[in-house]
């Protein structure tokens, strides 16, 4: 597939309209002047040398050569071979609670959008690492398989919202065993889930999950968001009330999530005003757990600007070639 190593340069194609412009001002101006000698369609006919096809033609010719250049400029490519490469990392499930209760503003705006905001920073540093998510509520679901993909990653971090799981609550156990299968098969060793959630579980028992992804060598980091004191959740601007009409306070579960990290021999982090805690964890992984695996990637790119430019310059001699009238065509010939 071709693709465009500096995309910036086809601003330039904005030139087109403007010379465009120019062309249409010269003739309205060409127009005018020969309107001084008398009516166009009488005039014409006395000046048999002049071609509108010719100047027209020098003009497409022109434009073609201007587009081809910026095209060249834009430096088209393609991959020229895939080859497989060592490279020393890891692999990160990040597991997302997108319950109602990440709605909640102890953190500004809430939990979630802070939530949202720390991964986005993350796959901004990672380098040779993989990444899946799996989000979950009352149900769990692989949002991103495993991928070095961070581009992609990044789109489907800005798509998480409450509303992807129809069913809410919060089952943390269904969220790690997702997790756990969705490592890839070479990555023994270097596997690790970070579970990003307020601990307030109600659906499963998360402690006999982590002793099973355990027993599979995954450690799992846990960060709590959100505070003990709790905060009221609000949904477009109504406050969420139990049966009784009581506002329903959402409260950060800390003894959970350290049983839960501690199972696995993992680390748990409580997240501050000042930091999700993802990037810490992540440092930490990275210490202890990188290892070397395999991954397939484009070895170099085929440069192809020459085409384009090659055609521009085509263009510009036949524009140069061309004459500007019948006289100065028919003048070579003799």
């Amino acid at each position: 597939m071709i693709e465009f190593a500096n995309t910036k340069m086809f601003w330039l194609l904005l030139l087109l309209p403007l010379l465009l412009a120019t062309h249409a001002w010269s003739n309205y101006r060409r127009r005018k002047r020969l309107e001084l000698f008398g009516d166009p369609a009488t005039v014409r006919p006395l000046m048999p040398d002049v071609s509108l096809g010719l100047r027209r033609a020098r003009f497409v010719l022109l434009l073609a050569a201007v587009a081809l250049m910026v095209t060249a400029l834009a430096r088209p490519r393609m991959g020229s071979r895939l080859k497989e490469v060592t490279v020393s990392g890891m692999e990160l499930m990040l597991a997302v609670d997108v319950s109602n209760s990440m709605l909640a503003e102890d953190f500004a705006p809430n939990r979630l959008e802070r939530t949202k905001n720390a991964i986005g920073r993350l796959l901004e540093e990672l380098r040779q690492d993989r990444v899946g998510l799996v989000v979950f509520a009352g149900d769990a679901y692989v949002q991103l398989p495993i991928t070095a993909d961070y581009t992609t990653a990044r789109s489907f971090v800005q798509q998480i919202s409450p509303t992807m799981v129809s069913r809410q609550g919060t089952a943390i156990g269904a969220a790690i065993d997702m997790a756990a299968a969705g490592f890839s098969s070479d990555s023994e060793g270097s596997r690790a889930i970070i579970l990003i959630t307020d601990g307030e579980n109600h659906e499963d028992d998360p402690f006999s999950a982590a002793e099973r992804a355990a027993a599979r060598g995954i450690t799992i980091h846990t960060i709590g968001i959100g505070t003990p004191e709790g905060a009221p959740i609000s949904i477009a601007g109504d406050f969420i009330r139990d049966d009784e009409g009581e506002m329903v306070v959402s409260k950060l579960d800390e003894a959970s999530l350290q049983r839960i990290a501690l199972a696995t021999g993992g680390a748990y982090i409580r997240s501050t005003g000042q930091s999700v805690g993802l990037s810490e964890i992540v440092a930490r992984i990275g210490e202890t757990e990188a290892r070397e695996f395999t991954a397939t990637m484009f070895e170099e790119y085929n440069e192809h600007y020459g085409v384009p430019l090659v055609a521009a310059l085509l263009c510009l001699v036949c524009c140069w070639a061309l004459p500007e009238s019948q006289r100065r065509r028919s003048g070579r010939h003799r």
